[in-house]
């Protein structure tokens, strides 16, 4: 029998997202578009060209992928829930979240590095990916421009290592606090590193990403395929794909044409598109 009751508040729990969503949206307005008519890097451009796409993807984005690795991510917790190794996660339980938050950053960090990096060398996980590096313009709102796929597989490549870890607890099965934070504060620094800001910052930059360390990363030239990490700068420079000069990219985007539409980029990895030809990391 259908269940208009179960229907309306589905509804209704989508409309309190699609909200949430708009709210922050704003401060996300109020905080970038400031900072980069002050500080830009490049002449500020607010209705840049496909400002709309990226704004739908914003939603897209923020709404999709999480449902999506609710799934996997609860059944992975459910399974581990019946297991300790060693008395692993008994022990990691008991640490307080103070302790737990920082590995969980780290510990995502080098999962998402070597999907990160193995997306750029791949071909079939690359048509998804190139949707994100398709811009030629950088600024904050160019992070919510990523194909759901990718935001699926890179947000897998960071948790699983987390839960496999102990570092996620599954208790109530509510989402633990940790990645809850995680990922707010992983979202935020995506948006600021992305940002069409010239600011540098001297030591901090060997300490986490900044938009200089990932503006390199987006470029298109030479030095193409380099900073993988979201947040430790350290694990390109231990894994040696670090570069960070003094200067700044001088192009950005890739050699392929990516279309412009947001149905476009959705359906440009499929077989019969134009495939965007594969970076190498050989240098």
């Amino acid at each position: 029998m259908f269940d208009t009751n179960h229907l309306v508040r589905h509804a209704e729990l989508f409309a309190m997202d699609v909200f949430r969503l708009a709210v922050w949206l704003v401060l996300l307005i109020a905080i970038f578009v400031p900072l980069e008519r002050l500080f830009g890097l490049h002449p500020v451009k607010i209705f840049r060209k496909q400002v709309g796409v990226d704004l739908a993807w914003y939603f897209i984005n923020s709404l999709v992928p999480a449902a999506i690795i609710a799934v996997p991510l609860s059944l992975l917790a459910r399974t581990l829930h019946s297991m300790d190794p060693g008395g692993l996660y008994s022990m990691v339980a008991g640490w307080s979240l103070r302790v737990r938050l920082p590995l969980m950053f780290l510990v995502n960090d080098l999962g998402v590095y070597w999907y990160h990096r193995i997306s750029h060398k791949v071909p079939a996980l690359w048509q998804f990916h190139a949707v994100h590096h398709s811009a030629e313009e950088l600024d904050w709102l160019v992070n919510t421009r990523a194909h759901p796929v990718d935001m699926v597989f890179t947000r897998l490549a960071g948790l699983v290592p987390v839960y496999l870890l102990g570092l996620a607890q599954t208790a109530g099965g509510r989402l633990d606090a940790g990645v809850a934070l995680l990922l707010i504060l992983g979202t935020i620094w995506s948006f600021f590193i992305h940002a069409n800001i010239k600011w540098r910052l001297g030591p901090l930059e060997w300490v986490v990403s900044t938009p200089a360390f990932h503006h390199w990363h987006h470029t298109n030239d030479e030095h193409r395929d380099r900073n993988f990490a979201a947040i430790f700068p350290f694990f390109d420079r231990i894994f040696g794909t670090s570069w960070l000069p003094k200067y700044w990219p001088p192009v950005y985007g890739i050699d392929a044409k990516v279309p412009p539409s947001l149905v476009g980029q959705l359906m440009h990895p499929l077989p019969d598109q134009t495939p965007a030809s594969v970076p190498s990391l050989e240098k």
